[in-house]
């Protein structure tokens, strides 16, 4: 089933998970395990990257195939222009058709390993827009793209960062869904600049809990998302304990999914790293509290919808 139509039925927000292609047969199965235990949590979606340079196409695919057919699960196949010409793209997203794929988050992708920038190869798009815009043009999938609630790295500004959303949106992206981030300002700051840009599709907060003091710091600079201070100094403080590393990170993301879905976020896109423990203790104690739904006798949270 298409995400656009999934999340346009309405009913309680979309939980959605994020996994990589592993490396090794034992990696494969850790990712199982992982998809399986989160499988109860009847997330409405999962999706599976890319890889860098399309390094892991043929295991995308096969994955993304498997999740649908095996764990009867909606599936997304990330996609990105890094190393291919248009026929490689084209290649690409009839072997993704063939498979019965609906659902593709379609990315510019990160600059090779050792270069600075990103650059085209020769016959290859520059842009996610232009991407976007191809499988748009010749594909009948429901296309997602990725924003930046505190402006993608490589923009000058805010404006700029913008535009480029909007011109994604133009070309054809249904959802977007954001990169990490642990300031909620900045979501809901986002999202209304991106509402009066003319950007209206629904806006999902991807959010990664914290279970590593130094992964986390490599993440975050790597795209231009900051931690706030006390968080960064809490998480400091426990570094030579990983548990507590990782209690706090669940702690912390519980209380930020609470205050975006309860602030009108029309889902949460979590940032598994293919493990399910923090996740499913997050999700789970989401589902229980139900911070969506209005106080009994009271009023929807200030800014409710804003998001959708």
């Amino acid at each position: 089933m298409r995400i656009d139509e999934i999340i346009a039925a309405g009913g309680d927000p979309v939980f959605s998970f994020e996994f990589f292609p592993p490396k090794t047969e034992e990696g494969e199965r850790n990712l199982f395990d992982a998809l399986e235990a989160l499988r109860a949590l009847e997330p409405a979606f999962v999706s599976v990257t890319w890889g860098a340079g399309g390094s892991t196409r043929e295991k995308t695919i096969a994955i993304v195939s498997r999740i649908r057919a095996d764990h009867g699960l909606e599936a997304m196949a990330h996609f990105t222009c890094v190393g291919a010409t248009v026929e490689d793209l084209h290649a690409a997203l009839r072997q993704m058709r063939e498979a019965g794929i609906d659902n593709v988050l379609a990315l510019r992708g990160d600059p090779p390993r050792g270069e600075e920038r990103f650059t085209a190869v020769e016959g290859g798009l520059s842009y996610a827009s232009e991407l976007t815009g191809l499988v748009a043009g010749a594909y009948d999938f429901c296309l997602v793209g990725a924003c930046y609630p505190e402006v993608h790295p490589e923009a000058p500004d805010r404006a700029s960062d913008l535009a480029n959303l909007r011109a994604k949106v133009d070309a054809g992206a249904r959802v977007l869904i954001t990169q990490l981030f642990f300031d909620n300002e900045a979501y809901f700051s986002f999202v209304a600049e991106a509402r009066a840009a003319g950007i209206e599709v629904p806006i999902v907060p991807g959010i990664m809990p914290v279970t590593n003091v130094e992964q986390i710091k490599r993440f975050t600079s790597m795209i231009g998302a900051r931690i706030p201070d006390a968080l960064l100094d809490a998480l400091e403080q426990r570094r030579e304990d990983p548990d507590a590393v990782a209690d706090l990170g669940v702690a912390y993301a519980t209380l930020q999914c609470a205050e975006l879905l309860a602030g009108g976020a029309p889902g949460i896109h979590f940032y598994t790293l293919n493990r399910s423990p923090a996740t499913r203790a997050i999700l789970s104690a989401l589902r229980l509290h139900r911070p969506w739904e209005p106080p009994a006798g009271g009023q929807p949270a200030l800014g409710a919808a804003a998001a959708s």
